[in-house]
């Protein structure tokens, strides 16, 4: 019997199963009776675990925990480098954290900031994960994460998307040098990653191709996953990267990657799984189930399950994924009717 993380491997090597895989992160499926009913259908639970920590020796950290001005709990933490000191405000949400306040705040932030970046120790952490893997078993696969992008992790993580477009247009060679400090970062991590005892990773993601832009994407990303992907593919490792949001600016661009598959794709705000299957037919595609279509009738779910599945065919290389949050009252029976339909679809070939 096909076990559900086989099931999940033979997809990602481009293989055929006896269906298409269901995965869902680890976050997003609460145990109870329905998880284990669809556990025991062949869904698997996708555990993110990196296979290294990152230390910073020369930088000082300390946290502060309190109830802020609007009543919230929030954590203040406080980097202390020898050019100054960073803050980034944090509050802890349902299977996420919100940013209040990112670490870069004004152009006096730059030597602090590339100092931390430039302080950062990779250190591998393989029999950590090793354990994990072998306690969690076929129920799970378990996944290794590649920083973000050099550019992305300035987006997401240090400014902020406003702050960065700001500094972009004012300041673009003090982000170049952050950059190529983050590329040298992100590429250490990846040799460690590709020494490591899992068998795929994503590299970064969150790309938001509106506000990167086509050059800059095929500029500052693709040349990284690249570069990675080498590293990766030398150790028999696969590699993609989570691409959730609208790709139809970087549909080209993205097939021009060594990226082996990508994951989180939702065709509901993305072209359709017909033209992303059309686009990259090297690729495995790892769809996230459109999240806004999880507002529908139990009968929709069912219908748009076997739509896809059909617009996947042939069936090789294809994965239903969960990588959203679906509302609380709605998982459930929604999560057994994407089952129902991959059980009634079976593979198209």
């Amino acid at each position: 019997m096909i076990t559900p993380k086989k099931r999940v491997m033979t997809a990602l090597n481009n293989g055929f199963t006896d269906k298409v895989p269901f995965t869902v992160y680890e976050n997003m499926i609460p145990q109870c009776e329905t998880e284990r009913d669809l556990r025991n259908r062949g869904l698997c639970i996708v555990k993110r675990l990196p296979s290294y920590t990152i230390h910073h020796p020369n930088v000082e950290v300390k946290t502060y925990g309190y109830l802020d001005e609007n009543k919230r709990n929030v954590v203040r933490t406080v980097y202390t480098t020898p050019y100054g000191q960073l803050h980034k405000l944090t509050q802890e949400g349902i299977n996420t954290t919100w940013t209040l306040e990112h670490l870069f705040k004004t152009p006096d932030d730059y030597k602090s900031l590339l100092f931390y970046i430039e302080d950062s120790v990779v250190v591998p952490e393989y029999e950590r994960v090793q354990t994990q893997v072998s306690r969690l078993g076929e129920d799970f696969v378990v996944r290794d994460q590649i920083i973000l992008e050099p550019m992305q992790a300035l987006i997401s993580d240090y400014m902020g998307p406003e702050t960065f477009s700001y500094e972009w247009a004012d300041n673009q060679d003090e982000i170049l040098k952050l950059i190529k400090s983050l590329s040298k970062l992100a590429m250490e991590v990846s040799a460690v990653v590709a020494d490591g005892p899992l068998e795929f990773a994503n590299f970064g993601g969150n790309v938001v191709p509106q506000i990167v832009g086509v050059d800059n994407f095929k500029k500052y990303y693709v040349p990284v996953y690249n570069e990675a992907a080498e590293m990766l593919h030398k150790k028999n490792k696969l590699i993609g990267c989570h691409f959730d949001a609208d790709n139809t600016l970087i549909m080209d661009a993205i097939s021009d990657t060594a990226l082996d598959y990508i994951e989180a794709y939702d065709a509901g705000i993305s072209p359709s799984v017909s033209v992303a299957r059309k686009a990259w037919p090297d690729k495995i595609l790892w769809l996230n189930w459109p999240s806004a279509w999880h507002l529908g009738t139990t009968k929709d779910v069912y219908n748009n399950t076997l739509g896809l599945i059909k617009e996947a065919a042939p069936g090789n290389g294809f994965i239903i994924g969960i990588t959203e949050d679906v509302p609380e009252e709605l998982w459930q029976k929604n999560y057994v009717a994407i089952m129902d339909g991959i059980d009634a679809a079976g593979t198209f070939t």
